[in-house]
């Protein structure tokens, strides 16, 4: 345990040199489209498993629960994808929208955008000559000016993500993910019902999905593993109980 904190140590103090500090500053943003894949892939595995659960409660035919959980695969999938690439969309609108009226207000109020800027920095304990120092170096950059305004008034952050981008992470989550609930459907569709009972196996397979994902989002949420298992696996429980039961209370209609 003390050799570990003494490795984290001598990490952090490499990390936190002059030169590493300002490597690490003056290189571009990275980019991680792992929160989009995973939540595509929690997406694609319930509703997905929703779809196997209902069939099977309301007695229907393998080739039903493949016909479904095709359908559901590829529409959903694409529409999670759409309204994620419509989203991130929208808040980059929005922020040049807001950078655009930014860039006006400094033109238009100089003196006002200026005493913004000398507020902000009081409030984080500037003051005098160091304050007045603060606020000339900002406001002498029109770029810098506009871009310090967007971070410190209106708390916006590095625009980094593409939204085509984030939107094929999701799609492609969705659908590796969500076509785990339909595996054994498939097998038996495809080689004539080599599997008994496929609605076990794909339960089984398709908890073991859950808990992967569960413990893939916990690395990024920050969270300890087996909770993000433990509560993806809940969540993807519970929706798969409600379709079993409404496909149960359904069997036989129409």
């Amino acid at each position: 345990m003390i050799d570990r904190g003494l490795d984290r140590r001598r990490r952090l103090r490499r990390e936190h040199t002059p030169d590493a500090v300002r490597a690490r500053l003056t290189a571009p943003p990275e980019t991680s489209y792992l929160r989009d894949f995973i939540y595509g892939a929690i997406d694609g595995a319930i509703t997905t498993f929703a779809i196997v659960a209902g069939s099977s409660g309301a007695v229907l035919g393998g080739g039903v629960v493949v016909v479904l959980g095709l359908a559901n695969l590829f529409a959903d999938g694409f529409s999670m994808a759409v309204s994620n690439f419509l989203g991130i969309r929208a808040a980059r609108d929005e922020r040049e929208r807001a950078r655009a009226e930014e860039r006006q207000h400094v033109e238009l109020v100089p003196e006002g955008e200026r005493e913004e800027i000398r507020q902000i920095y009081a409030l984080k304990g500037f003051e005098g000559e160091d304050l007045e120092r603060v606020v000339a170096v900002i406001t002498a950059d029109r770029d810098r000016w506009v871009e310090t305004m967007m971070s410190e008034e209106l708390g916006y952050g590095v625009d980094i993500e593409s939204p085509l981008k984030a939107a094929l992470a999701t799609f492609t989550a969705f659908l590796a993910v969500g076509a785990v609930p339909l595996l054994a459907y498939l097998v038996n569709w495809a080689f004539d019902d080599p599997i008994a009972d496929p609605f076990l196996v794909s339960s089984v397979l398709t908890g073991l999905a859950f808990v992967g994902v569960g413990i893939a989002k916990s690395a990024v949420v920050r969270q300890r593993w087996w909770q993000g298992a433990v509560q993806t696996l809940a969540l993807g429980g519970a929706a798969a109980t409600v379709a079993y039961l409404v496909g149960l209370a359904l069997r036989g209609v129409g």
